[in-house]
C-alpha cells in the first residue's frame, strides 16, 4: 500500500478520485508543528538552532499518520508545490524519521500544479526527493519572523503601551500607508482652470474642442490659474472665427493583459467583487482543492502549450475564427524571481464554462470562477481594434488652437470577453464619436465653457492598490498579502472606510517609534533586499544560515540600543514627529497646545496603560485628557476579566491580547498571564526579592512571565534561589546593586562576567525650558539625584525606582528653588 499525505481534507478527497486502491490518502490539516510562542526558538548563538513543536492537532495527525505509515511501503509527500508546501512535506518526514518509523520505507515527493486526473498520475509517476533549498528559505523566513517578532514587539510594549506587536513585513506595509494619509495631510490644492468651447460645423454637427493654444503658446496646466485669466482667454476665443485645420486619424490595438498571478487575482477581484486578499485566497484554495483551478500561490503568467490549446478551441468553439490569433500568444515574467516552472492561475479544464460551473459552485466561488475563466480565455484572443481620431481648429490670427479627440472601436476582438479593471483610473482620452470633417472647414461657435479645478491629493490604499504598491516595491510574496493586510486590521493599526485604508492613530504612532529607532528595518529597499536573499536561499545561491548571521549581529545591536531609553525620550520624538498632525492650527490663532481646560497647561503626549493620549503638563491639579486610541476593546476585556477576589490584587494591563494580574498568595505576590482556567494553571512568576508590588508595572511583569530572559551571546538573565543571576554556560554571577534582570544589558552583563564593577550612568530626562539646560537623573552615595548645571536636586523617596519625566523633574526642581 502507498501512503499519499497532502495537506487539506478537500485536496484528500479530489486526489482520492483518481488513485486506486492500493493509495491510502490522508491529510495533514496544514503543517503539524511550528516554532513555539516562546523565547529561545532560534537560538542565534547555536547556529540558528530552531525547537519546533508539535501543534494539538498535529500531534493526532502525526498520530493517524503513523498508524497508517504502519500498512504502507511507500509515503508520498504531496504537499503544494511551493516553499510553505515542501516544509509541510519536510516536517512530517523529520516527526516520521525522529520516531524511527521510516525503516525500509520509500520516501517520494510529487508535485502537482493542479488536480486533475491526467496531472495527479503524472506527478506520481515522476517522484522526487525533498527539496533542500526551498527548506533552508522557508527556515530562513520562518526565524527572520521569529527573531523580529519575539525582540521588537517586547521593546514595543515596554516603550509604547498599547502597542500590538510588530513583523518585519506587516511594519513595512504600515509604513506605506502612514506616509501616503502624511501626503494627504501636507497637500496643498492648486487651482487651475479649463475652457471647452461648443464648435459646429456647417451640418450642424457638434465638436466639443478643449483650449490648447493661447496667444500662440501651448497652455500647461497651470498657465490658467484664476478666473480673471479664464475670463481674458474666453474672450479671446469669442473674439475668433474657427476652422479645422487638422484632423488625424489613426488605428489602434488594445491587447489584453496576461493571466492571472496570485497578485493580480487580488487585485481585480478587491476591483471587481469587492473581495478582501483574504476572501479571495480562501476561494481560490477551495476552487484549487476542488480541481476546479491551477495551483493560486504563483508568481507566473505562463501557461502550458496544452492550455494555450484548449483556449484556442474554446474561442473558436465560443466566439469564432475572427476573435483567434493566428499563432498562439505566449507571456513572459518581467520579474526575475518569478518562476517559470510554475503556471498562472487558470481553468483546470477551459471547457468547464461559468454557465456549466452554476450549479457545482456556491455563489462568491462562481464569480471568482468566472473572473479566472474570462481572463484566461480573453489572454488568447485577438485585441481589439480602436480608430482613434483628433480634429483640431484654429482661430482666424493663428494665435488659439481647440482641440477634441474621440474613439471607437471598430473590432472589440478580447473587449468582448473581458475588460481589466484600474485603480484611480485617470485617463482623460474623451471616448466620444466625433463627426467627419474637413482641414479648412469653417465652424461657428456656440457656448463656451470655464471650469474652475484643484489638483487633488494622492488617494488612500485601496486592498488592490496596496497590493500592487507592495509588488512593486518587491515586499513580501504575493502568497502572504492577504495575511499582512488581514493583521494591519486585527490590531487595530489601520481602518477601512470606503474600501480605503486609513491609518489609526495607533498605527501612526508604532510607524513612528519604527521610522525613528528601527529606520533600517522598515526601509522598502531592505525589505525587498531580504526577500530576494529568501528567493536566493531557494534557488540554492546563498547558505541560509549566512543570511541570518548578517540580519542578526547588526538587528540586535539595535535592540540593545534602544532598550535602555527612557520612555521620555519615546515620547519627545512622537510629540516632534507627530505635532503638527495631533496640534492643528486653530482658526482663531491660538497656541493649539493650550490647554482648553487649565488655560496656562502645555498639551502633550502621554504615554498610559492602553497607549498615547493627550494630557496637560499641569497633571494631577488639570486633569484634562483626550484619547488618541480606541481603547474600548482592551477596556472591554479587562471590564470583562474575572473579577478579583482578594482586594490587594489588580489588573496590570493587556500584553498580547492577554490580561496580566498582579496577585497576592500565601507565599507573597506574583503576575498571572491571563485568568485562572480550573484545571489548567496559568503562566505565573513571583515577585523577586526588592520588587515591590508598588513598583512592579506592566513592562516588568512581561520580562517576569518571559524569563529567562535571553541577553545575547548565549547569555540570559534568571531569578533563582539566591535571587537575580545572569549566565553564560557554566558560569554565573549574581546580580546586585543598581543591577537586575529589569534594567541589565548585553554590554554591562559582559562586564559582570568579566568581574568588571558597575559605573553608574546618568540617565538624561530632558531639557529645562528656563534655562536650556540637561537634566539628568544620577546616582550617588546617598540615592538617586537630579543634575541641573551646576546644582544637584535630591529625589524624594516616595519617586525611587520610578521613571522620571521632565515635568515631575520640574516640580522638583521648582519646589527646591
Amino acid at each position: 500500500m502507498k501512503l499519499v499525505i497532502v495537506e487539506s481534507p478537500a485536496k484528500a478527497k479530489t486526489i482520492n478520485k483518481y488513485l486506486g486502491e492500493e493509495y491510502k490518502v490522508l491529510a495533514s490539516f496544514g503543517h503539524i508543528r511550528d516554532l513555539p510562542s516562546k523565547d529561545g526558538s532560534v537560538q542565534p548563538e547555536q547556529d540558528f538552532a530552531m525547537t519546533w513543536e508539535l501543534s494539538s492537532g498535529g500531534q493526532k495527525r502525526l498520530k493517524d499518520i503513523i498508524a497508517a505509515v504502519k500498512d504502507a511501503d511507500t509515503i508520498v509527500l504531496a504537499s503544494d508545490p511551493d516553499r510553505e508546501g515542501e516544509a509541510i512535506a519536510w516536517h512530517i518526514l523529520e516527526e516520521l524519521k525522529a520516531r524511527n518509523k521510516i525503516k525500509d520505507k520509500k520516501i517520494e515527493r510529487v508535485v502537482f500544479h493542479e488536480i486533475t486526473k491526467s496531472a495527479v498520475t503524472e506527478a506520481i509517476k515522476n517522484p522526487r526527493s525533498i527539496d533542500d533549498n526551498l527548506v533552508s528559505a522557508y527556515m530562513a523566513r520562518r526565524a527572520l519572523d521569529y527573531l523580529v517578532g519575539f525582540n521588537l514587539s517586547p521593546v514595543l510594549w515596554r516603550k509604547l503601551p498599547g502597542s500590538k506587536s510588530a513583523g518585519r513585513v506587516q511594519s513595512v506595509a504600515l509604513r506605506l500607508v502612514c506616509e501616503r494619509e502624511n501626503e494627504i495631510e501636507n497637500f496643498k490644492p492648486e487651482e487651475y482652470w479649463t475652457i471647452d468651447a461648443e464648435l459646429f460645423t456647417s451640418k450642424q454637427a457638434l465638436i466639443k474642442s478643449k483650449l490648447v493654444t493661447l496667444d500662440g503658446k501651448k497652455l500647461e496646466k497651470f498657465d490658467i490659474n484664476s478666473e480673471e485669466k479664464a475670463l481674458a482667454a474666453k474672450a479671446k476665443i469669442e473674439a475668433q472665427d474657427f476652422a479645422v485645420s487638422n484632423v488625424e486619424r489613426k488605428k489602434a490595438n488594445r491587447y489584453p493583459a496576461p493571466p492571472f498571478t496570485t497578485s493580480t487575482l487580488q487585485q481585480e477581484a478587491a476591483r471587481k467583487l469587492r473581495f478582501s486578499a483574504k476572501k479571495t485566497m480562501q476561494i481560490a484554495q477551495k476552487l484549487y482543492e476542488e480541481g476546479y483551478i491551477t495551483y493560486m500561490r504563483t508568481d507566473a503568467v505562463n501557461l502550458s502549450k496544452d492550455a494555450i490549446n484548449a483556449c484556442r478551441d474554446a474561442i473558436v468553439k465560443y466566439f469564432g475564427e475572427d476573435y483567434l490569433p493566428k499563432t498562439p500568444k505566449e507571456y513572459k515574467n518581467k520579474s526575475k524571481n518569478a518562476q517559470e516552472a510554475h503556471e498562472a492561475i487558470r481553468p483546470a479544464d477551459v471547457f468547464n464554462t461559468p454557465k456549466k460551473m452554476e450549479t457545482k459552485l456556491d455563489a462568491d466561488a462562481h464569480k471568482l470562477y468566472e473572473l479566472i475563466w474570462k481572463r484566461t480565455v480573453a489572454c488568447q484572443m485577438n485585441p481589439a481594434i480602436l480608430d482613434k481620431v483628433s480634429i483640431e481648429s484654429t482661430s482666424n490670427d493663428g494665435q488659439i488652437m481647440l482641440r477634441a479627440n474621440g474613439q471607437v472601436i471598430a473590432f472589440d476582438g478580447y473587449l468582448k470577453l473581458y475588460q481589466e479593471s484600474f485603480d484611480d483610473d485617470d485617463e482623460d482620452e474623451d471616448n466620444r464619436l466625433l463627426p467627419n470633417v474637413e482641414v479648412g472647414e469653417k465652424e461657428t461657435k456656440g457656448e463656451i465653457f470655464t471650469d474652475k479645478h484643484f489638483t487633488a491629493p494622492p488617494p488612500r490604499f485601496t486592498e488592490a492598490s496596496l497590493v500592487k504598491k507592495l509588488e512593486e516595491l518587491g515586499i513580501g510574496r504575493p502568497s502572504t498579502y492577504a495575511t499582512i493586510i488581514a493583521v494591519l486590521q486585527e490590531r487595530q493599526y489601520v481602518k477601512v472606510e470606503k474600501l480605503r485604508f486609513i491609518p489609526e492613530e495607533r498605527g501612526r504612532i508604532v510607524t513612528v517609534f519604527l521610522e525613528n529607532f528601527f529606520n533600517k528595518y522598515v526601509e522598502y529597499d531592505f525589505t525587498a533586499q531580504m526577500e530576494e536573499f529568501l528567493d536566493d536561499i531557494s534557488a540554492g545561491s546563498m547558505e541560509w544560515k549566512k543570511l541570518l548571521t548578517g540580519f542578526w549581529s547588526k538587528f540586535i545591536k539595535n535592540i540593545e540600543a534602544v532598550s535602555p531609553l527612557q520612555m521620555t525620550e519615546v515620547i519627545n520624538k512622537i510629540d516632534e514627529v507627530l505635532g503638527n498632525h495631533l496640534f492643528p492650527a486653530r482658526e482663531d490663532g491660538t497656541d493649539p497646545r493650550s490647554c482648553p481646560d487649565c488655560n496656562n497647561g502645555r498639551l502633550g503626549i502621554k504615554l498610559g496603560r492602553f497607549g498615547a493620549f493627550i494630557g496637560c503638563s499641569n497633571y494631577p491639579e488639570c486633569k484634562y485628557t483626550k484619547q488618541l486610541i480606541d481603547t474600548s476593546a482592551e477596556e472591554e476585556k479587562i471590564a470583562n476579566a474575572p473579577e478579583l477576589t482578594n482586594p490587594e490584587d489588580k489588573e496590570l494591563g493587556l500584553i498580547n491580547n492577554e490580561v496580566i494580574y498582579l496577585k497576592k498568595g500565601p507565599y507573597g505576590y506574583y503576575v498571572q498571564l491571563g485568568a485562572d482556567k480550573g484545571k489548567e494553571k496559568p503562566k505565573r512568576c513571583s515577585l523577586p526579592k526588592g520588587c515591590t508590588p508598588e513598583n512592579i508595572s506592566l513592562e516588568k511583569a512581561e520580562i517576569l512571565l518571559n524569563l529567562p530572559r535571553q541577553l545575547g551571546n548565549g547569555i540570559e538573565a534568571n531569578i533563582g534561589k539566591f535571587g537575580m543571576y545572569i549566565k553564560q554556560g557554566g558560569k554565573s554571577k549574581s546580580l546586585t546593586g543598581n543591577d537586575d534582570i529589569f534594567n541589565i544589558t548585553l554590554e554591562r552583563a559582559e562586564q559582570i562576567l568579566q568581574g568588571v564593577a558597575e559605573k553608574p550612568q546618568a540617565v538624561l530626562i530632558g531639557t529645562n525650558p528656563q534655562n536650556k539646560e540637561q537634566i539628568t537623573l544620577n546616582s550617588g552615595r546617598y540615592g538617586p539625584y537630579l543634575k541641573c548645571g551646576k546644582n544637584n536636586y535630591a529625589l524624594p523617596k516616595d519617586l525611587h525606582g520610578k521613571e522620571i519625566d521632565i515635568e515631575t523633574a520640574m516640580k522638583i526642581i521648582s519646589a527646591k528653588k
